[in-house]
């Protein structure tokens, strides 16, 4: 494998811990290197996140050098070569080179090589064939640095190939463009997946939802979203995704200092109500909190529109929460644009937001003992009044204290105790 340049700057690559692996290496003259996303990053100048590093020493050996430099050695994934160094706070994957023998889906039957080009020919996108020494020098067998410059995915080989030994890659292309790429998907790969779509439902839900979320937080998310339903991809993982135009119109909410938000995100994109969400939930198996956000974002009711008043607004704060208003306020904002882009309602849903920022949660001033206290048996009945109670409470706007919520209570027994009477 030939040099192609060196890194523009090394940047967390030229970290003291990284020092101290390759010293652990090169103590028995072994060789090891930067591999994938952290070189891809470096040559773009990005913040590089993950270190992942590649060596044609065995799984064995890579455990005997981290040992012999007292490096804390995890074998993390032993049955693929790779071996985890933990420094400090730092977790660096290292992995054997290898080639595929026999690939099942996900998974692949592979043997070592000393060959960083067999190697390369195993991996996914041009742009992650990438590979570095640690003093910046980079190698490039297959021209992902120029792809890299002029935004193209593309597929290291046969695109077809690459999909069918692993299918989640189909939805890689995708996330990978929605990040790095520019203008239109490289047509072989998006013929390709368009073809191979109908393998998408043996993925895992974990690993679908993995790369949906990724998408939406690309910063141009509806047009990758766009390309995946023009490309016959949705109907096989996200059916309900139909709703392009509210997803089009939250991208300009979140323009108001919003940030992105995958979950919201999805759940913009998403038709059909609280069915069609808990069924997304349930089929990409969301965590319980994104479910229960999902599933929260896509309820109607209390009904949130930009004509809620402050009173109003603090009730629905009080009956759902701070987040979940938030949500759902954004939501309607998205929708209201959706369908109705020359109304300009900016200024009221943006009051609505800074409700919920001021909201301070509250809480009943009377509890069930105190209706119990007034004689009546712990049960149903005292839900009831308490019931009567909060609403009576919340109409207020939540100003009464307890002495006034006491009178209050009072009254509500007695008119339950005359109903009963009667």
């Amino acid at each position: 494998m030939k040099p192609a340049g060196r890194l523009p700057a090394l940047g967390r690559l030229a970290a003291p811990e990284i020092g101290a692996l390759v010293r652990a290496f090169r103590a028995k003259g072994g060789v090891v290197r930067f591999v994938g996303g952290c070189v891809r990053d470096g040559l773009l100048g990005r913040a590089i996140g993950d270190i992942d590093l590649a060596t044609p020493e065995t799984p064995e050996t890579v455990l005997s050098l981290l040992s012999r430099a007292q490096i804390k050695a995890i074998p993390t994934g032993l049955e693929h070569g790779t071996i985890t160094a933990v420094i400090g706070s730092e977790h660096f994957e290292i992995t054997t080179l290898r080639h595929d023998v026999e690939t099942f889906g996900r998974r692949a039957r592979v043997a070592y090589t000393d060959d960083w080009d067999a190697d390369a020919s195993r991996r996914d996108f041009t742009i992650n064939a990438l590979y570095a020494d640690p003093d910046g020098t980079f190698y490039d067998p297959f021209g992902g640095a120029e792809d890299l410059r002029h935004g193209r995915v593309r597929f290291v080989g046969t695109a077809e190939e690459r999909i069918r030994e692993d299918v989640l890659r189909l939805l890689r292309f995708f996330r990978f463009h929605a990040h790095y790429g520019q203008g239109a998907p490289d047509p072989d790969g998006l013929a390709a997946c368009r073809r191979l779509a109908h393998l998408l439902p043996g993925l895992s839900g974990e690993r679908v939802a993995g790369e949906v979320l990724k998408i939406l937080s690309a910063p141009d998310a509806p047009a990758i979203v766009a390309a995946m339903a023009e490309a016959d991809i949705l109907v096989h993982i996200l059916p309900e995704a139909r709703a392009f135009g509210r997803l089009n119109a939250l991208t300009a909410v979140e323009g108001f200092g919003l940030g992105v938000d995958p979950v919201r995100r999805l759940a913009a994109l998403i038709e059909g109500g609280p069915a069609a969400a808990e069924a997304v939930a349930t089929r990409l198996r969301l965590s319980n909190d994104q479910r229960a956000r999902l599933v929260g974002i896509a309820e109607t009711a209390p009904p949130i529109h930009a004509g809620l008043d402050a009173r109003q607004a603090r009730g629905i704060l009080y009956r759902i929460g701070r987040e979940r208003f938030r949500d759902r306020v954004v939501q309607a904002w998205a929708d209201s644009i959706a369908r109705a882009p020359a109304a300009d309602e900016a200024g009221a849903w943006r009051a609505l937001l800074a409700h919920a920022d001021a909201w301070q949660k509250v809480e009943l001033p009377v509890k069930g003992r105190d209706v119990v206290a007034l004689g009546i048996a712990r049960g149903p009945a005292v839900g009831h009044i308490l019931g009567a109670l909060e609403a009576w409470w919340a109409e207020g706007d939540f100003r009464a204290g307890r002495e006034e919520a006491l009178v209050r209570l009072r009254a509500l027994v007695d008119d339950f105790r005359r109903e009963g009477a009667g």
